[in-house]
């Protein structure tokens, strides 16, 4: 299994990126917009469209309010694995979102990094407007 780890330091504070980062239907407008481009909310899941035209089904696991943590898996006939969690963590004046996600096949690693690397740009882009 591949485990991939990403993380940015935020200006904001950690209760004002928490707001954005629990707000499950609003990825494409308060998260990071430009990368994820439409969300449709059903019953425990969001299906997520990408800037790049790709569309995942996300079962959203948990919004766990003391712990400030999302976790979701993906649902995808190219993963045989894959589950993720954002945490909004307090780190000096401002805050820090730490992404992890484990997937299968390992093969699957390196197009989820990508996507990864770009989604937390985005996100790092959006969410220091809020400071």
């Amino acid at each position: 299994m591949a485990s991939i780890y990403k993380q940015i330091s935020l200006t904001a504070s950690p209760d004002s990126v928490w707001d954005v980062v629990r707000d499950i239907g609003a990825v494409h407008t308060r998260f990071a917009p430009g990368f994820v481009v439409d969300v449709a909310m059903g019953e425990g899941l969001r299906t997520v469209t990408f800037g790049n035209g790709m569309v995942a089904d996300e079962v959203i696991v948990d919004v766990g309010e003391d712990a400030r943590r999302l976790a979701y898996s993906v649902r995808s006939e190219r993963l045989s694995h894959h589950n993720a969690s954002f945490q909004v963590l307090a780190d000096g004046d401002g805050s820090r979102l730490v992404w992890i996600a484990d997937v299968l096949p390992h093969a699957a690693a390196e197009t989820v990094r990508a996507m990864m690397e770009a989604g937390i740009q985005a996100a790092k882009a959006k969410l220091n407007e809020l400071s």
